[in-house]
């Protein structure tokens, strides 16, 4: 496995972790991608700029994954898929990885982390986004990552609810 292809594997657990807990400390994060890449600072480096690229530019990231995903809003998508799709999407607008390569790596993950049909969503959502990005949609290049993020504990927004199960309709009240 390429070093930059287990940085991202890192990334995704700390965006999973950032999208269904968003208390977390930023120090814990911290220490967790230093230790699981075993301190490599070019490595670490790499998935901090990630981490941070991903957190900073998640509205307009959302943004154009609600338009891009079609019939799928994104508190019903499954967290791994989410965050998957979230990482996929900030390399494609925001980094020097080619378009194709950040859709190749998204499609591993997806089929190391998710369910059977994970693989197939995530090409075909990345696929589409790749191919709508002049289609009315911006990036938001304004917002700056500060060289600091990590070391500061933010809040970081979720779309994820807490939807609470109704025993009388059989369903969990969110629309579908």
């Amino acid at each position: 496995m390429s070093r930059r292809r287990r940085a991202r594997e890192v990334v995704l657990q700390v965006l999973y972790q950032f999208d269904l807990n968003p208390d977390v400390p930023h120090e814990e994060s911290d220490a967790f991608v230093r230790g699981r890449l075993k301190g490599d600072p070019k490595i670490c480096e790499f998935a901090f700029g990630l981490i941070r690229g991903v957190t900073i530019q998640s509205e307009a990231i959302d943004q154009r994954l609600k338009f891009t995903a079609a019939n799928w809003r994104l508190t019903r998508m499954a967290a791994t898929d989410r965050a998957i799709l979230r990482l996929g999407a900030y390399e494609i607008l925001f980094t020097d990885t080619p378009d194709r390569v950040a859709i190749n790596e998204a499609i591993e993950l997806a089929k190391r982390y998710g369910t059977n049909q994970s693989a197939q969503f995530v090409n075909g959502v990345l696929d589409r986004f790749m191919n709508s990005q002049d289609q009315g949609l911006e990036e938001n290049p304004e917002k700056e990552i500060p060289d600091d993020f990590l070391s500061e504990p933010t809040e970081i927004e979720s779309d994820m609810t807490d939807p609470k199960w109704d025993t009388e309709t059989g369903t969990d009240g969110l629309e579908t």
